[in-house]
């Protein structure tokens, strides 16, 4: 059996609208202790093949990271089989605040050095000493505390469409980047202020909270399950919605909205907008915030120039691609000098600053 998959985005998509069957869009992860990632990931696409669950997963020594979608009939067997695992049985599934039948469209489960590319060395430090995990409800609580500072764990482009009120929104590419900052700017607040982390569904926080209470930080907290857990338990619970705007997510949907507040601003033009796309430049491709009608007049591109040659005979294209590479520098997200209105980000400092006037 081929443990890849064979079909095109393309033929996928043909096959989901033909089936005519609702899919739920999930995400999960688990740190463990897996002794042989390529046979675990193997025995996964088998399976998971058959039950045509489609998404993206990785797996690791130190665990597993998954966004999938699948047939919403056979959701009973997929977790059936979760159940059969040992580090995986009972394990809390964050159901999609919206559901796209076309969130994922190929089934790739990957072995990687780690599940979230943290740039952390675990033997420095112990990764099971983590924060204290709390519910929307105490979450809320906590973040209306003077004491709190309330740190947004996820990258600049994601922040940037939806956080929750007075949030720090360190403006960085990756999550490492952001360990060093929010260390070195609350270093002289151990111990008198409570650090309250929170991500997309929770597994940035948890290396996150260990790694801050190894560098000295008292009060560490985390929201359980993230951004996407907090949501249901608002609804359920009927809670204060402390979030504004929309939850990035990295499918095809792009972001949920978990309220009516717009509060980022097309990059091309400033006007409130939030939806990401990306430049139809092949040869950038660069994820950027694009009105409609920002997106009619540069037909879907970030520049002048990518709209010049996105008009370009397909073959032209290409032949401009030509022994270019597709280095890092190209798929920067929201990183350009030609986009006039990227959004501040609110930093710790400006937090600090805020409590003493």
């Amino acid at each position: 059996m081929q443990l890849y998959n064979k079909l095109s985005a393309k033929e996928r998509a043909e096959l989901i609208e033909k089936a005519g069957k609702d899919r739920l869009t999930l995400s999960f992860y688990q740190y463990a202790k897996i002794s042989n990632p390529q046979e675990f990931r193997d025995q996964l696409f088998i399976v998971w093949h058959k039950l045509d669950v489609l998404g993206r997963i990785y797996v690791a020594q130190e665990g597993i990271n998954g966004q999938l979608s699948l047939p919403a009939d056979r959701f009973n067997e997929f977790k059936a089989h979760l159940d059969t695992i040992g580090f995986l049985k009972d394990i809390r599934l964050n159901i999609a605040v919206e559901q796209d039948n076309m969130s994922f469209l190929k089934l790739k489960v990957k072995v990687r050095n780690k599940i979230v590319a943290d740039g952390l060395n675990d033997d420095t430090f112990d990764v099971t000493n983590k924060g204290v995990h709390v519910g929307a409800a105490k979450f809320n609580e906590l973040i209306e505390d003077k004491n709190t500072v309330l740190v947004d764990m996820r990258n600049h482009y994601e922040s940037e469409i939806g956080h929750f009120k007075n949030a720090v929104t360190p403006d960085v590419d990756t999550f490492r980047e952001s360990l060093d900052i929010i260390e070195d700017d609350l270093k002289e607040h151990k111990e008198d202020k409570n650090l309250v982390m929170y991500c997309t569904g929770g597994i940035r926080c948890e290396k996150a909270s260990a790694y801050f209470k190894h560098k000295g930080f008292k009060n560490v907290y985390q929201l359980e399950g993230g951004i996407i857990e907090y949501t249901r338990q608002i609804k359920e619970h009927q809670l204060e919605n402390k979030f504004l705007g929309q939850n990035f997510v990295f499918d095809d949907r792009r972001a949920e909205r978990i309220s009516e507040d717009v509060i980022a601003q097309c990059h091309q033009c400033g006007e409130p907008f939030d939806i990401h796309t990306n430049c139809a430049n092949d040869a950038c491709h660069l994820l950027f915030i694009q009105c409609e009608k920002c997106k009619e007049e540069m037909n879907n591109c970030c520049s002048t120039n990518c709209k010049e040659i996105h008009a370009l005979p397909y073959e032209e294209q290409k032949a401009l691609r030509k022994g270019q590479g597709n280095s890092n520098d190209i798929f920067k997200k929201g990183r350009a000098d030609h986009l006039p209105y990227k959004k501040d980000l609110r930093n710790i400092f400006d937090v600090l600053k805020e409590e003493k006037v």
